[in-house]
């Protein structure tokens, strides 16, 4: 099938809110000896996304810029110096739409070799959109800053939403025990994505259940939540601690008790995904790869737009109105 000179994509031609976003066609980008061109079948919607599109995320943006970051497809060509991919493959990526590089929500993307991985036969495009962001996020989060190890107990704070529930399953996958907080109605999915245990964050006794669940301590704290309840938490972990905190854009600067972190030799982590390498990004594909194969990865999706419905998909993102992952699918 000849490739058409142009394409639909979703797109802003400056920073500010969702209706700066545009649907209308822009030519098929380019394709470079190292790069490999992409039909879309499936993305999502991340909070980082919407920091992007806004401009509160500083970024290189090179307008007209596509937005989107996560990308599920099929192979359409390879570059010259290609050898990994070839026409017809199932693929996906997770690092589009920063730093630069145009992003998945069109019809076809160009992403570089190095940054797209093998989609496992039989994983539905739109069921691996739903966990690639979150996934990696855990993976990175897991491995390389808290070096979380089998028989740890790790407690994930906002467990219910797409970082919280990969970081779940990851850290079950790899054999820790894991304490989840989450509201009353995501308590059940935290546990079918491996919590031992799930408290309900509303309770005003909730670090009291967290402490009688693990009198020994928590290795690793993971809180996806933004309330950084360190005065609770700190005294909870086990000597040798790793605190993880994740919040966006809106975290708040509370106290941060020195005394409970130098006395037990806690840790403070913070990352984001978008600063990753390519040998992170591509260690982390690995991992999800083996759980999508197994069946141990899932998420959850809220809610699907189709491509032409880019921007009622960030305003539901923004709104909080879905529970769940926000999907968008090829037009």
């Amino acid at each position: 099938m000849p490739i058409p000179a142009t394409m639909q994509a979703a797109f802003i031609r400056e920073t500010g809110g969702t209706d700066r976003i545009e649907i209308g066609e822009l030519p098929v980008p380019p394709l470079g000896p190292t790069d490999v061109l992409v039909r879309m079948e499936a993305s999502e919607v991340n909070h980082v996304d919407l920091f992007v599109r806004s401009g509160a995320f500083p970024t290189h943006t090179p307008f007209p810029f596509v937005i989107g970051r996560d990308l599920v497809g099929t192979v359409v060509e390879a570059g010259s110096g290609v050898a990994a991919f070839a026409a017809n493959d199932r693929v996906w990526c997770n690092s589009l739409g920063h730093d630069g590089r145009q992003g998945a929500f069109a019809e076809y993307a160009v992403v570089s070799a190095e940054r797209l991985y093998p989609l496992p036969p039989g994983v539905a495009p739109l069921e691996a959109a739903a966990v690639l962001h979150g996934a990696a996020t855990a993976h990175i989060g897991l491995t390389r800053e808290a070096r979380l190890a089998a028989g740890e107990t790790l407690l994930v704070e906002g467990a219910g939403g797409g970082v919280g529930s990969a970081v779940v399953q990851m850290a079950a996958a790899r054999g820790a025990r894991v304490i989840a907080t989450a509201s009353a109605e995501d308590a059940d999915w935290c546990r079918r994505c491996g919590a031992e245990a799930v408290f309900d964050y509303h309770r005003d006794d909730l670090y009291r259940q967290v402490q009688d669940a693990a009198p020994e301590g928590v290795n690793v704290w993971w809180d996806c939540s933004g309330r950084h309840d360190f005065a609770h938490c700190l005294p909870l972990m086990a000597p040798g601690g790793r605190a993880v905190v994740m919040a966006g854009l809106q975290g708040a600067a509370p106290a941060l008790p020195v005394g409970a972190m130098y006395t037990r030799e806690i840790t403070l982590h913070g990352f984001a995904l978008s600063n990753a390498g390519v040998s992170d990004l591509a260690q982390a594909a690995r991992a999800i790869n083996r759980l999508l194969a197994a069946g141990r990865l899932k998420g959850r999706i809220g809610a699907t737009y189709p491509l032409a419905q880019a921007a009622a998909a960030h305003e539901a993102m923004a709104a909080g109105a879905v529970r769940g992952r926000i999907a968008v699918r090829s037009p």
